[in-house]
């Protein structure tokens, strides 16, 4: 059977927040982003779970409208398109969390205890390239010119990164022990999907 793909629809920070508490909101980031910071109320399914809670995301989209979320847009866009060519209906956040707290809306955060403490994927990806960029230079001005091709390297996958508006970099990462979810907070968040 195939599935007829349908444009993604994109919903405005204002929007968004006159219909929050009509929507089930799905933020697709990492843990450790979605601990950080997260629309009030948002249930996390990393981008990499979606289809592993395709039943419990269907259901919810048979009793009301879905909001897809990650930081700028582009993971929950991913996702929305994943769950169109399901047969599932699904919205995304304009600009993703970024543009709702530059609005001046509330982020929630789980209490200290509850979270473990993370970067956002966008601080892991800069202190990374960061990182290796010193070490190219280093090793080439003390061990041999040939180690500057390392700092080359990363700045053309940034220059790649920023004309594809993709990043392999953030994807590596993203599989990484502690940007994983861990199996409960996965179970629960679909546990709750399912009693609503």
């Amino acid at each position: 059977m195939t599935v007829s793909h349908t444009p993604v629809v994109v919903l405005g920070v204002g929007q968004a927040r006159s219909r929050l508490h009509d929507l089930t909101v799905i933020d697709v980031r990492t843990p450790g982003e979605y601990a950080s910071g997260h629309l009030p109320g948002a249930l996390n399914i990393p981008l990499d779970q979606v289809r592993r809670a395709l039943p419990e995301l269907r259901h919810a989209a048979e009793r009301g409208d879905v909001l897809m979320v990650c930081a700028s847009g582009n993971r929950s866009q991913a996702a929305c398109e994943l769950l169109a060519g399901e047969g599932i209906a699904a919205a995304t956040l304009a600009g993703g969390t970024t543009a709702w707290a530059a609005e001046g809306n509330d982020l929630d955060r789980p209490p200290a205890s509850a979270a473990r403490e993370g970067w956002a994927m966008e601080r892991q990806v800069r202190f990374t390239a960061g990182t290796l960029v010193l070490v190219g230079v280093a090793l080439g001005l003390l061990v041999h010119p040939a180690f500057q091709i390392l700092s080359a390297a990363v700045a053309g996958g940034l220059v790649l990164s920023a004309l594809t508006d993709t990043c392999t970099m953030a994807v590596v990462l993203g599989r990484l022990p502690h940007n994983r979810p861990r199996a409960a907070d996965l179970e629960a968040t679909l546990a709750t999907l399912r009693s609503r």
